[in-house]
């Protein structure tokens, strides 16, 4: 049984009630934006081929992290994107495919120390750069690492990805390359980024915004503002998105366990969101497009943070102190159906 968007908010969550069933607390504004992001997500019709509702491909893993991109990719895989890849390193590809054989994953990349001599930047970043006509979005970072060659080759990769004018995401090692590269993000409209406190504060402190002056919601926009219009989602107690235009609140209520990895369930929800954002504008199915191109990053930015708060506050009640990433994979279809729906359902919105 998912909530009623209409129904009055309460203070508290029964924790006697299954997680499916207890109440999804947030603000009217936020109710009011999901109506909005539910318009966007592709009905399931017969006429739909393997793909159209989405291709996306996670860089990142590398020979100490292969958790974190495995996470990524699931949770693109169960929000229901058709095809999600896992681009990676050798050592850490053969791990990752022990996790999950829903998962395609292509050992491409190479750290420094592993690298023959046939592995030149050239012939490292072309092997991923080939894969870019096959993918819708791509998310960078989850188990990146900072060796020298992997950034390099990431670097290559979203510098061809931007003039394709594909949508990217930059999570963990992968914002560590628009700190030391602005270029490859600096004004481009179709980039996510999603610091953490720390991260963001970095940074802050790279473009010399003084995070101790100003609420949140001013330092979101002013950061965003900063990078000349991508869009941050600064990820706390409440999520705050902002393209330095605009800026929006996700309040939906998640849990109270911060253990690692849970990012990684945020940067595979925007990725479908943002596939799903594609084939609306490509319009693969018959809508009344009532939603303005100039929206949707912002509402895919929004849809991705509030599954991720569901899915935290579902993994929560269930786990407790005990949670860890993974929990937060086995609920983000439940945390759809709370929040969106599906065609034909009493919760649909």
């Amino acid at each position: 049984m998912s909530f009623d968007l209409h129904a009055p908010l309460t203070d508290t969550v029964d924790t006697n009630t299954p997680p499916s069933e207890g109440v999804v607390e947030m603000s009217q504004a936020t109710k009011e934006i999901l109506m909005k992001v539910r318009k966007m997500i592709p009905p399931m019709l017969e006429k739909f081929h393997k793909g159209q509702m989405g291709r996306v491909a996670v860089i990142g893993g590398s020979e100490d992290y292969t958790g974190a991109p495995y996470f990524s990719a699931m949770a693109s895989a169960r929000l229901g994107a058709d095809m999600s890849h896992v681009i990676c390193e050798p050592q850490a590809s053969q791990v990752i495919k022990t996790y999950s054989p829903n998962l395609m994953v292509h050992p491409y990349m190479r750290q420094s120390h592993h690298a023959s001599a046939s592995d030149t930047l050239d012939e490292v970043s072309a092997r991923v750069i080939n894969m870019l006509p096959r993918l819708h979005v791509l998310v960078v970072g989850p188990g990146l690492g900072r060796d020298v060659l992997m950034q390099d080759t990431c670097a290559r990769v979203l510098q061809e990805a931007r003039k394709r004018g594909m949508p990217f995401i930059l999570d963990a090692d992968g914002l560590w390359l628009a700190q030391t590269r602005p270029e490859l993000v600096q004004g481009y409209r179709f980039c996510i980024l999603t610091p953490n406190v720390t991260e963001f504060s970095r940074l802050a402190e790279f473009k010399k915004i003084d995070i101790n002056n100003g609420d949140k919601t001013e330092l979101c926009s002013k950061l965003a503002k900063a990078f000349g219009g991508v869009t941050i989602v600064q990820k706390g107690a409440k999520d705050y998105i902002s393209n330095g235009e605009r800026t929006l609140v996700s309040d939906v209520e998640g849990g109270r366990k911060r253990s690692g990895g849970q990012g990684d369930t945020l940067t595979g929800s925007l990725a479908t969101f943002l596939a799903w954002r594609g084939a609306y504008l490509d319009r693969i199915w018959d809508h009344d497009n009532s939603l303005d191109e100039s929206e949707l990053f912002a509402l895919a930015a929004f849809g991705g943070s509030s599954l991720t708060r569901e899915c935290s506050r579902l993994a929560f009640q269930k786990n407790g102190r005990s949670l860890q990433a993974g929990d937060l994979t086995n609920e983000v279809y439940r945390a759809y159906l709370n929040l969106f729906g599906e065609e034909g359902s009493k919760s649909k919105i």
